[in-house]
């Protein structure tokens, strides 16, 4: 019997929506830091028709060739690195970020966010990105023109401002003061 085709793209959206937006829909339970068993999570993807055949092996390759490293597994779980809007706040460690970060953003958002910082939205946590091209193709998604903005990263976090690594491109924080934010 020959195992049925997966689409990697439309699983890997399922997965991220699952364990950065709503795992209570698929009655998982993430512990402070977003882990939970993979075995769960498989169990949990397998009660939908689409995901019957999905292996473990389908997410490592998920994670290998996806453009944006945006999961983690160690230890026999999974987590999604960054990006959450479950309720309970996701805890993560503060580290020393790029002295300079970047945000890309929509037009519209720029006088605001000069005057009042960068907040997470609905998200919890602002993201910034540690090079320029993220940053815009971030911005992208919501205007074709996006300003990039810079972010003082090493005068903000000498200050008390917390940073947090995403993955290798991707840094989060509570929130960024206004001073600390330029348009490069």
């Amino acid at each position: 019997m020959t195992r049925q085709k997966i689409d990697l793209f439309k699983l890997s959206k399922e997965i991220s929506y699952a364990l950065r937006h709503a795992p209570w829909e698929y009655e998982l339970e993430l512990d402070e830091e977003g882990w939970v068993s993979l075995e769960q999570l498989l169990l949990a993807l397998r009660l939908d028709q689409r995901w019957e055949a999905v292996h473990e092996q389908d997410i490592h390759t998920i994670m290998a060739t996806a453009d944006k490293q945006r999961l983690e597994v160690a230890d026999g779980k999974i987590r999604a690195l960054y990006g959450h809007s479950v309720p309970s706040k996701i805890v993560k460690k503060a580290e020393k970020p790029p002295s300079v970060v970047y945000h890309g953003t929509a037009r519209r958002f720029v006088a605001q966010i000069l005057d009042e910082g960068i907040r997470p939205m609905g998200r919890q946590y602002v993201h910034v990105s540690a090079d320029k091209e993220t940053a815009m193709m971030v911005g992208k998604r919501r205007d074709a023109a996006p300003v990039l903005l810079k972010v003082d990263a090493e005068t903000a976090r000498n200050e008390g401002i917390m940073f947090y690594p995403g993955n290798h491109t991707i840094w989060l924080a509570d929130f960024i003061p206004p001073k600390y934010i330029s348009i490069e």
